[in-house]
């Protein structure tokens, strides 16, 4: 128990008689009296009742109070209201138990702050006061609470990290880890904690893991490296390791990673990176296929014309009529090259009309039964009630027929072809679309091939028996008329195609009548003099000769320019006649002027392609190229009778 502090006013019961015994008393209290005003620490006598009878200098230092103002009032003038209650139980029971005690608590300074003291209290025996020793612990009280704070911190860190934190040694066990690793990897903290971590590693990794840790150990240095970790399903995640060696030298700090978003978000970058530079080339394939198509067009207006022309005049010649009827069949089909090759480049002239999917299947049914042949079986399922859909008649037939043909050529050995026409709503499109199904039971496709089926060129029918455009072809279209071409097909299962087309709002109307079922009916349309334009000499000239063997008569000119000379002239003319795609001014720019100048003059554009922009206001009727004569006179004798 602590000495008490002797009191200034205390009587002196000391015997003095001998002077050693009094200088030795004096001398003491001068100690004492040195300590009490020197202490760091607070010093007081307090009663029960909390009044301070004595205080030391150190709280007039410590806490900015006066020694008036502090024995004057209670000493809850300075106690944080929060400890009140508390001291004074703690006081009770010291003072019923006569024993020292401790207790720690704040006090408010001069300005108003707080600071924290741990007090040792000793009672006077049997007496109504006691004394108190109070040491100022606010700089270590704050340190603790900050170390807390950061503890706390650190372990949230540890529990909510997205990273797999650990602690291991370098016999190979894990000593500490973070609650990531069971969120990750599904093993619970026990099955970590009592396996090797070598047990998690992927067996093609785990050498050059321990190899690193080894080596980390012998230099001191922090190592990255990545391995892949097992999960409780049985698979790996790739992790990215960041590993840090303790000071003492047998342990180690790791923080992981998981690259496995990353590894797929590079996926992605790479498939899109993949898709676009395949976008780029199929672009560019189609502007020149487009172009090409078009100069081959040209070609075979001239070839087409010609031979048109030569088989009137060579009449009664049979060997002659073969000739030129091979020769035209395979002009034809050359016309049918490029018309797939527009098709692919999305550049064909399409007539786009709301049309009955179901009747246009079932007026190329005749057709379509002889193409097949045979051993195959075409079912044609038309039954449904549709919309009608936008498209165009024959850019539709060739598209049927070619996937008619295709699931015929799925099936050397005969199956079965059912042909569907159906309604599906969707929203992206406002009616929905109209769906062409042709699905057939052969040989199928496995999934590489399924993937490159329409890409353009690409064909599994051998060297010469495909131009690998048709699928292409069609997808074109479809891209074309705002819809969509949709494979499925596993090998041996069969392959199902559909070509969604924009659906309308319209039930039913009838369709037309093809131009092969019926006869052009002579006209009697009068001679017209006839204003002809086309930078290709060639094509002019084939042109001319049919117009001239129609009976009309022709002036030839091979620019817009020179064009536009001849009709600002006197010459009168009741048609112009032109080609689009030439140098300097176009058909368009040339029927601009061609109307300004004569309002009234009827103009036919002819065309290799859509090239027409799409705000295009003048509306011209159109002749695709390559055509024959009779086509030719057909859209002549159209305009003659508006």
């Amino acid at each position: 128990m602590p000495r008490e502090l002797p009191h200034p006013s205390a009587p002196n019961t000391t015997d003095t008689s001998s002077p050693s015994a009094g200088e030795e008393l004096v001398e003491r209290t001068a100690e004492r009296d040195r300590l009490w005003d020197l202490s760091p620490d607070l010093l007081a006598v307090v009663d029960y009742s909390g009044r301070l009878l004595r205080v030391n200098p150190s709280w007039g230092r410590v806490l900015g109070h006066q020694e008036s103002m502090l024995l004057t009032q209670h000493h809850t003038g300075i106690l944080h209201p929060d400890e009140i209650s508390g001291i004074r139980s703690l006081l009770e029971h010291m003072k019923s138990t006569q024993k020292p005690t401790r207790l720690q608590n704040r006090l408010r300074t001069f300005d108003g702050s707080w600071r924290t003291f741990v007090w040792t209290l000793s009672p006077e025996p049997g007496g109504d006061r006691f004394y108190g020793i109070g040491r100022d612990v606010t700089e270590e009280h704050n340190q603790a609470n900050v170390l807390t704070a950061r503890t706390a911190e650190r372990d949230q860190l540890w529990t909510l990290s997205s990273d797999m934190l650990a602690r291991a040694d370098y016999n190979g066990m894990m000593l500490a880890v973070s609650p990531a690793w069971t969120r990750l990897l599904g093993f619970s903290e026990a099955e970590l904690l009592s396996r090797p971590y070598s047990d998690f590693m992927h067996p093609d990794d785990t050498e050059e893991t321990l190899t690193a840790l080894a080596q980390m150990g012998d230099t001191g240095s922090p190592v990255r490296f990545e391995n892949r970790i097992l999960t409780s399903a049985g698979d790996y995640k790739p992790i990215g390791w960041t590993v840090v060696p303790d000071p003492d030298g047998d342990t180690f700090i790791a923080i992981g990673r998981d690259f496995t978003e990353a590894r797929q978000h590079e996926q992605d970058l790479q498939l899109m990176q993949t898709a676009l530079l395949q976008s780029q080339k199929l672009e560019a394939l189609g502007q020149l296929t487009g172009g090409v198509a078009h100069d081959f067009n040209n070609l075979l207006t001239a070839v087409m014309s010609n031979l048109d022309l030569l088989s009137k005049r060579l009449v009664g010649d049979e060997r002659a009529a073969r000739l030129i009827d091979g020769a035209m069949q395979g002009a034809q089909r050359g016309a049918t090259l490029t018309q797939r090759m527009l098709a692919f480049a999305r550049r064909q002239d399409l007539t786009i009309e709301p049309r009955n999917l179901a009747q246009l299947v079932e007026r190329a049914a005749g057709l379509l039964r002889q193409s097949v042949g045979s051993l195959i079986d075409l079912q044609l399922d038309l039954s449904r009630p549709v919309p009608l859909a936008l498209v165009d008649d024959n850019q539709f037939d060739l598209a049927l027929l070619n996937l008619v043909l295709n699931a015929r050529d799925a099936m050397p050995e005969g199956g079965t072809i059912t042909v569907c026409v159906d309604h599906h709503p969707s929203a992206s499109s406002d009616f929905g679309y109209v769906r062409l199904i042709v699905s057939d039971d052969g040989q199928g496709m496995d999934s590489l091939t399924l993937e490159k089926a329409t890409q353009p060129f690409f064909t599994t029918k051998g060297i010469g028996k495909g131009s690998g455009l048709g699928l292409s072809m069609i997808h074109g279209l479809a891209l074309q008329l705002n819809g969509q071409l949709h494979l499925e097909s596993s090998v041996g299962h069969g392959t199902k195609a559909e070509l969604w087309l924009p659906a309308t709002d319209i039930i039913d109307v009838s369709i037309p009548p093809t131009a092969s079922q019926f006869v052009l009916a002579e006209t009697g349309t009068r001679a017209l003099r006839v204003l002809m334009v086309d930078d290709d000499a060639l094509i002019a000239m084939s042109t001319v000769d049919m117009l001239e063997d129609l009976g009309h008569t022709v002036t030839a000119a091979y620019s817009g320019a020179k064009a536009l000379d001849i009709l600002k002239s006197d010459a009168v003319f009741d048609l112009l006649i032109t080609d689009f795609s030439m140098p300097k001014m176009n058909g368009g720019e040339l029927a601009r002027e061609a109307r300004r100048l004569r309002p009234t003059l009827p103009i036919l554009l002819a065309t290799g392609y859509a090239e027409l922009p799409s705000d295009d206001d003048l509306k011209l009727p159109r002749l695709a190229k390559p055509y024959l004569q009779e086509q030719l006179r057909a859209e002549i004798d159209k305009i003659a009778l508006r």
